[in-house]
C-alpha cells in the first residue's frame, strides 16, 4: 500500500523501529556468518575432510546471499521490503534446518550455501535500503546502530553456539539455528513502507531497470564499485577462519569463541562511534571510507602476523589484541560503505545500489575463504591466509581515493547543508578552519 510522499526523510519517528528491525536483520545474518566457523572443525571431522572443503560452506553461503542480493533490491522495489523480508527469514530457517539432517557436505552446500544464504539475500540489502530512505542528517549513525547487530550477535552467538555443539552435536546446534533465524520474518514485517520526493511513478519495467545496472554508468559509482569488490576478496576471511585460526594457535574452543567475541565487541563499538563522527560532516565520508578500509587490511595483517604462544586453557592475550584492533578498524569501515551511497546515487537509488554492491562483494565472498582454506592446507597455518586477505583489501581501499572528496582538495572547502546529499551529486567537502601561528583568525584550507 502506497502512502502520501513526505517533504524528506523523516529522520527518526519510525525510523528508529526500522533501525531495530534491521539491527536484528544483520544480527542475524553477517553476525550468525562470522560465528559459524565454530562449527566447521566439526564438519571437517565428521565428514572426514579438508578445511578449504568444509570452507565452501560458508563462502557459498556468503556468495549467494551477496551475488543474489540485486534480486532481493529488484523484488524490493516491485512488491516492497515488507513481503521481501517475511519470505526471506522463512527460506534462511528452513536452509538450516535442512542442513541438520545432511548426509554429506554437499547437503549442507544445498542447505546453508543455496537455500539459506538466498533467503539472507532477501532480507539485507532491502533492510538496509528501507533504513537509509529513514534517515538525513543522522543516516550513517542509524546505518551504524542498525550494523551493530552483527557484533552484538557474535558476541552472543559465538559462546552459544560452542555450547550447542558441546552439548547437542552440529545437527543439534543447526537445528536450533533454524528457530533462531525464523525470527528474520516479524522484523519484515516492521519495515513499513516510506514514499518521498524523487522516487519513480511506477516500478522500473524490464530486469536490467529493476537490477538498477545503469547505476554503474556513473564514475563515482564504478570507481566505488570497483574498490569494494577488491575489499570483498579479503574482507570476509575472518567470518569463516578467525575462529580456526585461534584454534590453530593453540587455543581452546572458548578461547577461540572469546576471539570472536572480542573482535565482534570492538566492531559493534566501532560502528556507532564512526556513524556519529561521520553524520557531523567534519571529514567526506568518502576520504572516512579511505581511512578506515586502510585500517582494516592493516589490522588483518597484524591478526596473521602476531606469535601466539598458547593451549587449551590460555586466552591468547596477543590474539585478542590484535582481533580487537581489527574489530575497531572494521567496525568504522563498514557503516561507510552504506553511508555514501545516496551521495553517490541519490535516495531512490540506495536500494538497488545496496543490492549491486552485496553482489560484488560476493567475488570476495566465494573466493576469498576456500583460498583461505587452501592455503592453510598447503601451509600448515593461517598465516599466510590473512596477509592475503589483508593485501586485498589495502589494495581495494587505494582504489577509493579515486572517489569525489577522498583526497584533499584545491579548491576552497565549502561546509554541507544540513542533510547530506540526496541526489546523486558529488559529494562536498566540508570546510576546514585553519589557524595560523601568528593569526588568530580562522582561514579556508585550500591547500592540496
Amino acid at each position: 500500500m502506497m502512502t502520501s510522499k513526505l517533504a524528506g526523510p523523516p529522520d527518526g519517528g519510525w525510523g528508529w523501529v526500522v533501525a531495530a528491525a534491521a539491527f536484528v536483520v544483520n544480527g542475524l545474518s553477517y553476525g550468525l556468518l562470522r560465528s559459524l566457523g565454530l562449527a566447521l572443525p566439526d564438519l571437517a571431522e565428521h565428514f572426514d575432510r579438508t578445511a578449504q572443503d568444509t570452507a565452501w560452506v560458508s563462502a557459498l553461503a556468503l556468495a549467494v546471499q551477496q551475488a543474489a542480493s540485486p534480486v532481493g533490491s529488484a523484488l524490493s522495489t516491485r512488491w516492497g521490503a515488507r513481503p521481501v523480508v517475511m519470505v526471506g527469514g522463512i527460506l534462511t530457517s528452513l536452509g538450516f534446518i535442512f542442513s541438520a539432517f545432511a548426509g554429506s557436505l554437499l547437503h549442507l552446500y544445498l542447505g546453508l550455501g543455496v537455500l539459506a544464504g538466498s533467503g539472507w539475500a532477501l532480507v539485507f540489502a532491502p533492510a538496509v535500503g528501507t533504513l537509509s530512505r529513514y534517515f538525513s542528517r543522522r543516516r550513517v549513525l542509524a546505518v551504524g546502530l542498525a550494523l551493530t547487530g552483527s557484533g552484538a550477535s557474535s558476541l552472543l552467538l559465538a559462546p552459544a553456539l560452542q555450547l550447542l555443539l558441546h552439548t547437542f552435536g552440529w545437527r543439534g546446534a543447526l537445528l536450533l539455528l533454524g528457530a533462531i533465524t525464523l525470527h528474520l520474518t516479524p522484523c519484515g514485517a516492521l519495515l513499513r513502507p516510506l514514499a518521498l520526493p524523487g522516487d519513480p511513478p511506477a516500478a522500473p519495467h524490464g530486469p536490467l531497470a529493476a537490477l538498477g545496472l545503469g547505476l554503474f554508468a556513473r564514475r563515482s559509482f564504478l570507481v566505488f564499485a570497483l574498490g569494494t569488490a577488491m575489499v570483498g576478496g579479503g574482507y570476509f576471511v575472518p567470518y569463516v577462519h578467525l575462529a580456526p585460526h585461534a584454534l590453530d594457535q593453540g587455543l581452546g574452543g572458548y578461547g577461540a569463541a572469546l576471539v570472536v567475541a572480542v573482535a565482534a565487541v570492538a566492531d559493534a563499538g566501532a560502528r556507532l562511534v564512526c556513524g556519529w563522527l561521520a553524520d557531523q560532516g567534519w571529514v567526506p565520508l568518502t576520504r572516512l571510507l579511505a581511512v578506515f578500509g586502510a585500517l582494516t587490511g592493516l589490522g588483518l595483517l597484524a591478526v596473521g602476523l602476531v606469535p601466539v604462544v598458547g593451549n587449551e586453557e590460555a586466552w591468547g592475550g596477543s590474539l585478542l589484541a590484535t582481533a580487537g584492533a581489527y574489530g575497531l578498524s572494521t567496525g568504522g569501515y563498514t557503516p561507510l560503505v552504506f553511508g555514501v551511497l545516496p551521495g553517490l546515487v541519490g535516495i531512490e537509488g540506495v536500494v538497488q545500489a545496496t543490492g549491486l554492491v552485496m553482489m560484488l562483494m560476493s567475488l570476495g565472498g566465494l573466493l576469498g575463504p576456500p583460498l583461505s582454506g587452501f592455503l592453510r592446507d598447503e601451509t600448515g597455518d593461517f598465516t599466510t591466509s590473512f596477509l592475503v586477505c589483508g593485501s586485498l583489501v589495502l589494495s581495494g581501499s587505494f582504489i577509493y581515493l579515486g572517489l569525489p572528496g577522498a583526497m584533499p582538495s584545491c579548491h576552497p572547502a565549502w561546509s554541507p547543508a544540513t542533510a547530506p546529499p540526496e541526489r546523486g551529486e558529488l559529494l562536498p567537502i566540508p570546510q576546514v578552519a585553519l589557524l595560523s601561528p601568528g593569526n588568530p583568525h580562522s582561514t579556508l584550507d585550500t591547500a592540496c
